[in-house]
């Protein structure tokens, strides 16, 4: 079997939508699926990222693709070269289209497809109507919120199977209104996760000292993210803990505002950005080093960094929206608290004082993030596969 995968965004640009594609495609290979990936250009990739993310594989087709206004991290496929790049390959060498984001890469996809007479299937990595008041802030709240579900139902129309990485994700697609089959499959957590980090030579090489309280969060440095409230519930910890660092982990359009808000704040020394981190070594170091690993994002359609957290040991305390609910459930080696400022400080605090608590939720995250295996997803989406093939070709048709 041989499946054209197509995304906005992959390598070096650091997210769950390219590690999710790259770990599907390593384990689809065992499952006898072979991928092609065309995916942007990053001429000018932002300073740091991690030059492994960039060694493309020969079935890794890179597009010609311009930078994105105000987002420094992200590019924007060029629709002619996509469209040149795309008909060089020939639509009889592939029995599938997998697309993975909803920008070009959803237009090319399905216009490839449809070309080829294949089936179509696409991943809603991207709960997109919350994005949209962050990066369009003229626009109406309300009126982005109806623009984004139109929008969204028009794309879902013309594939004949979608993605959810959780069961949230499904019911927010099902309440849009979507009708095309949704499938729940989650990104799983590849073996090489679980390679144990070394804690103590992050700290090392960040110089922030080897018994010092770390408070960390790892992820794309967003306003999506909602890191503002963790930086301001931070505050409310070093009451407690006066002598705990908050690490934030990652690059985005929102590092200088919360660097200035952090300052605003009297936390500048307080508060440490790591940058970008090498994701087989610099990033297990840096999960390994936390001594709580915290998130209160409200757009996750998955989580995934919560699981590789835990994979390495990190106690989480989290907020449970959208996506992350469907991980953090009872004994999963996390506390699970509202977004509140003093009840989420409470529990890092907690945390960061109790070394039983800390042992526990360290040792049951790492029991719950082996529960997650990437090659069990890999047979699933493989067997999703087979069953789009096995369809007659008029259930194939495009809308």
């Amino acid at each position: 079997m041989r499946v054209l995968f197509i995304s906005d965004v992959y390598f070096p640009r650091v997210n769950g939508v390219s590690t999710s594609i790259r770990t599907f495609r390593e384990d689809l290979s065992n499952e006898g699926v072979e991928t092609q990936l065309v995916v942007p250009r990053y001429d000018d990739a932002p300073h740091g990222a991690p030059a492994v993310a960039v060694s493309d594989a020969p079935q890794v087709l890179r597009v010609s693709a311009a930078r994105v206004p105000r987002d420094p991290e992200d590019r924007r496929l060029r629709w002619g070269a996509l469209k040149r790049a795309l008909d060089t390959l020939p639509g009889a060498a592939f029995d599938l289209v997998h697309i993975h984001t909803p920008f070009v890469a959803h237009y090319a996809g399905t216009r490839f497809a449809r070309r080829a007479g294949i089936p179509c299937v696409a991943t809603y990595h991207t709960f997109f109507e919350e994005y949209l008041h962050h990066y369009l802030p003229v626009l109406p709240r309300r009126l982005g919120r109806a623009l984004a579900r139109s929008f969204t139902r028009s794309q879902c129309a013309q594939v004949q199977a979608l993605i959810a990485p959780s069961e949230p994700m499904r019911a927010v697609l099902l309440d849009y209104g979507v009708t095309t089959p949704i499938h729940v499959l989650p990104t799983g957590l590849a073996a090489d996760r679980f390679r144990a980090g070394d804690g103590q030579a992050f700290r090392a090489r960040a110089g922030l000292g080897a018994a010092r309280p770390l408070v960390t969060y790892i992820g794309r440095v967003a306003h999506e993210k909602n890191i503002g409230f963790l930086v301001r519930m931070f505050a409310q910890v070093l009451a407690a803990v006066p002598e705990a660092v908050l690490v934030i982990a990652g690059e985005g359009p929102a590092r200088e505002p919360l660097r200035a808000q952090a300052a605003a704040l009297g936390l500048a020394r307080q508060v440490h950005f790591a940058g970008y981190l090498e994701r087989d070594t610099g990033l297990l170091d840096c999960y390994a080093a936390a001594d709580a690993f915290v998130f209160a994002s409200r757009t996750e359609t998955q989580g995934l960094v919560l699981l590789e957290a835990m994979a390495q040991g990190a106690p989480v305390v989290s907020t449970a929206e959208l996506g992350t609910r469907s991980i953090l459930l009872p004994e999963c080696g996390a506390l699970v608290v509202p977004e509140e400022r003093a009840a989420f400080a409470a529990a890092v605090v907690r945390v960061l004082t109790e070394p039983g608590l800390r042992a526990q939720l360290a040792a049951r995250g790492r029991a719950y993030a082996r529960t997650w295996s990437s090659a069990l997803m890999a047979r699933r989406l493989q067997s999703l596969y087979a069953q789009l093939l096995r369809a007659p070709q008029a259930a194939r048709a495009h809308a």
